[in-house]
């Protein structure tokens, strides 16, 4: 629960178009809304922020205190997360900057908001500097009418995000192999961002599926008796995956990425996996879908 002041900024924030008085008048500020690591609870924390280019950074300042605050520790736990700003709200992936790109960012946020550097001066911890990437301008997708409209939805997101995973994959290793030179690489740019963006997905997907096999399924079993077999092996499937699953997250406990063969083997096939359990899923429960309106009427 945030404190009696913070809620109070909080509703003022809300109720302002993101405009607060007293010591944050004329401030920059953000609502962040984490997942609790322990409580698996929504906490909704108000931060000052700088932004760069297309994306907001914020610092885990934590006013100079000698530990980290616990929005952080939420975010390395459940990258996922909601953002206001000003009216705007948005989902995006939190991913602390590492190495020089941290310090880069850090001297950027200071540049612009010297009280920083007052806290980095009152700890002797590092500072986390915590990226979040602004939603890309896209084409306003067609609106979704039918659950079979939401499931593709759910479907093309999780796709985009295992190619971006690969995509940066691919980069980080790129950049280990051109190191040159005496002693070792430098510390990876990409290693935390490669596992937020691996951890999001992965519990996205298991949100995914517990709803699927909760409640979908059961429920279209009952109008489709003669396709329990189909929902058997997506079952099945669901199992498969979250093991793949488990061992990524084993690999990902060293945010270095030691084994980088061993992390494509294990990527590559759940990748394979996965696809071929959406294809597998998209023709059989798609056409069941189409008539089930969305959202659900009461």
């Amino acid at each position: 629960m945030p404190s009696a002041f913070q809620q109070s900024v909080i509703d003022e924030f809300r109720a302002n178009a993101g405009k607060v008085g007293g010591p944050f008048a004329g401030s920059d500020l953000l609502l962040l809304t984490t997942t609790g690591a322990r409580t698996g609870q929504p906490h909704t924390t108000p931060l000052g922020h700088v932004r760069d280019g297309e994306r907001l950074l914020v610092v885990g300042s934590n006013l100079g205190a000698p530990h980290h605050p616990d929005w952080y520790h939420n975010i390395l736990a459940r990258p996922a997360v909601q953002v206001e700003l000003g009216t705007e709200k948005f989902d995006t992936i939190a991913v602390p900057a590492e190495g020089p790109r941290r310090e880069e960012l850090f001297a950027r946020v200071v540049a612009e908001s010297p009280g920083y550097a007052d806290y980095r001066a009152a700890t002797e911890r590092v500072l986390p500097v915590v990226v979040l990437p602004l939603p890309a301008p896209r084409t306003p997708a067609p609106e979704v009418t039918s659950l079979a409209g939401k499931l593709t939805e759910v479907h093309v997101w999780l796709r985009g995000q295992l190619a971006q995973v690969h995509t940066e994959t691919e980069a980080h290793f790129a950049a280990r192999a051109a190191h040159q030179g005496a002693g070792a690489p430098p510390p990876p740019g990409l290693g935390l961002q490669i596992r937020q963006r691996c951890l999001a997905f992965c519990q996205a997907l298991e949100f995914h599926h517990t709803g699927e096999d909760g409640h979908v399924f059961p429920a279209m079993e009952g109008y489709h008796p003669h396709l329990r077999h189909v929902f058997d092996r997506l079952r099945d499937e669901h199992r498969s995956i979250a093991a793949v699953q488990s061992a990524l997250a084993e690999l990902l406990a060293d945010a270095a990425i030691a084994e980088p063969d061993r992390f494509r083997a294990e990527l590559t096939r759940m990748t394979e996996q996965l696809t071929a359990h959406l294809d597998y899923e998209e023709t059989e429960i798609l056409p069941l879908l189409a008539d089930v309106p969305w959202p659900p009427v009461s």
